[in-house]
């Protein structure tokens, strides 16, 4: 695969990599530290009570009280993150409180995706990716995906394409990354750290 080759690289191919590096160092000290076994383990302890406030305070919670503060009617809303390092990123989150993207009803789901989908679209056209970390490396309660650029160089062969957003996958033990290619989407699995594929 061309993309991944040794030598020959660019200097921006490089710069747009090596935070792709450091994050799958991280997990791999991570899992020799013990954070990975047999099942997926979250880094973060979730002990929100959503009726009580003073409970969202907490950093994990950030994206609690931020979901808590949009009006009940609203299925999904997006927030541009608030880290200065990622001018480019955007995140999108269920209003609902879930543990898990993939635990969410199918339907719901199906209309968090094709909100996410138009959101991109509309930021980065055509050239967008949507990515969601996995369960070990999530440092915040509410679920959410991060919007930005995909970065074409780390594409890869691996994952399917769908057509529908019904057809995304439901996972739970690992994140996932997809990007629009001709006739769909093209989606891949089996990672925890994924937002690295996103511009910052």
């Amino acid at each position: 695969m061309a993309a991944r080759r040794r030598g020959g690289i660019d200097k921006s191919q490089y710069n747009e990599r090596m935070p792709r590096f450091f994050a799958h160092a991280v997990l791999v000290c991570a899992t020799l530290a013990g954070v990975s076994g047999a099942s997926p383990q979250r880094i973060v302890t979730c002990t929100c009570d959503h009726s009580r406030p003073e409970t969202l305070e907490a950093r994990q919670c950030g994206l609690c009280r931020e979901a808590e503060k949009q009006p009940a009617d609203v299925a999904v809303f997006f927030l541009k993150d608030s880290n200065p390092t990622k001018p480019h990123r955007w995140l999108v989150l269920p209003r609902k409180h879930y543990a898990e993207i993939g635990l969410m009803p199918a339907d719901e789901r199906a209309a968090f995706w094709r909100a996410a989908i138009a959101k991109a679209q509309e930021l980065y056209p055509d050239k967008w990716g949507i990515a969601v970390n996995g369960p070990r490396l999530v440092t915040q309660c509410h679920p959410h995906a991060h919007i930005s650029i995909f970065i074409t160089a780390v594409e890869t062969n691996d994952g399917v394409t769908v057509s529908r957003v019904e057809d995304i996958p439901a996972t739970t033990d690992a994140g996932l990354w997809f990007h629009p290619v001709p006739g769909g989407y093209h989606v891949h699995t089996g990672e925890q750290i994924t937002e690295t594929v996103l511009l910052r």
